[in-house]
């Protein structure tokens, strides 16, 4: 498939990333695709299981569309999931439903650790192509974002087995044998990177790493096996394609601590989970990322007033985008599978029309 696109017809999301003057804040939603939308939930019986939809060129693209189709979205994000890379490393994920994903040989001693290797190019070809072809789809509508988990967020599931709420196994090996652990981010930052600009290459216009689990790690430990790990991948990015620039976002769910040294790994963007004022978090790191979030997910379970106003609340804690500042509304978190899509119409509405009225009353 040619990787020559359309040209792009909505850039406000890739301006706000690069701090750049923008009419409104864009938005998009992680977890955009997903099961709240009962178009997703058809698409997947159809496919027949999670790793069949996102493994399918067609399906991860139809998924990767849908809530365009319905909500005026500044982006599309690419239909995967944070761990086809360890995957693609021999480990055997699968999903077991309302349980989430597992793997069936996580690694488990020293052996199993130095066998790790970077995935052979070909196995993820499968991501690829969807991205190219989902680039294809949008024909310019918006940017498409890639991402991937983090180093130590798949690690957690590598070693782990599954996702956790104590890290107990994974922490008791970056404690007693921290060389095993290098061992295993070093592997995975250079998968990470790699696999980023492999989507970067099939049209990918701007990436996410994803740290879900980097607020699990003590003050020291965060910045030792999570952060370190993060600015390896974000130096090996490819931050220019077609003469375009490629922006990257690095997001630690409970990483509001450490702002300042998130904001310094050289992204483009950083992404703030619900429990970070804005405001607060723009006087901290002022012209060095933009900002992403950071809406409470549950917000969308209230009325429709309600929704309106914590949007609105959100909107004037960060305050009107100025010259070298940026926003990017988005959720603190994923999406719940349980929200009403009406719900995010009203969400996706106030943000538009409360932005652009932010920027007039500046004027």
């Amino acid at each position: 498939m040619s990787n020559s696109f359309a040209p792009l017809k909505n850039d406000t999301f890739l301006k706000a990333l690069m701090r750049q003057e923008t009419d409104y804040t864009p938005l998009w939603l992680m977890r955009q695709a997903g099961r709240y939308l009962p178009e997703y939930r058809a698409t997947r019986k159809g496919a027949g299981s999670f790793m069949s939809l996102a493994k399918n060129p067609d399906f991860a693209t139809e998924v990767t569309i849908q809530p365009l189709d319905r909500f005026e979205l500044d982006a599309a994000i690419l239909f995967s999931d944070i761990l086809t890379v360890p995957d693609s490393m021999g480990l055997g994920l699968y999903f077991e439903e309302g349980e989430g994903p597992k793997f069936e040989r996580p690694l488990k001693d020293e052996k199993d650790v130095l066998a790790l290797k970077v995935p052979e190019p070909g196995s993820l070809q499968y991501v690829f192509d969807a991205v190219t072809q989902i680039r294809h789809t949008l024909n310019g509508r918006v940017p498409l974002i890639g991402f991937s988990g983090s180093p130590w967020t798949l690690a957690c599931y590598m070693v782990e087995g599954q996702g956790s709420r104590e890290f107990h196994t994974v922490k008791t090996m970056m404690y007693k044998r921290p060389d095993l652990m290098d061992h295993i981010l070093r592997t995975n930052a250079t998968a990470v990177a790699t696999y980023l600009n492999a989507q970067i290459n099939a049209g990918a216009q701007a990436v996410m790493i994803f740290d879900s689990w980097g607020g699990a790690l003590a003050d020291g430990a965060y910045q030792r096996f999570s952060l370190r790990y993060m600015q390896d991948v974000v130096n090996q990015l490819q931050r220019e394609k077609d003469g375009q620039r490629i922006p990257v976002i690095v997001f630690t769910k409970g990483g509001g601590l450490w702002l300042e040294q998130i904001a310094d790994i050289g992204a483009d963007a950083m992404g703030l989970d619900w429990t970070v004022n804005l405001g607060q978090a723009r006087a901290k790191v002022g012209h060095k990322v933009a900002l992403q979030g950071n809406l409470d997910p549950a917000v969308l379970f209230a009325d429709h007033d309600q929704i309106r106003q914590q949007v609105t609340a959100t909107l004037q804690a960060y305050g009107a985008p100025g010259a070298g500042h940026g926003h990017v509304f988005n959720l603190g978190h994923g999406i719940s599978q349980f929200t009403p899509p009406d719900a995010v119409s009203v969400l996706v509405e106030t943000v538009h029309e409360v932005s652009r009225q932010q920027r007039q009353n500046k004027a």
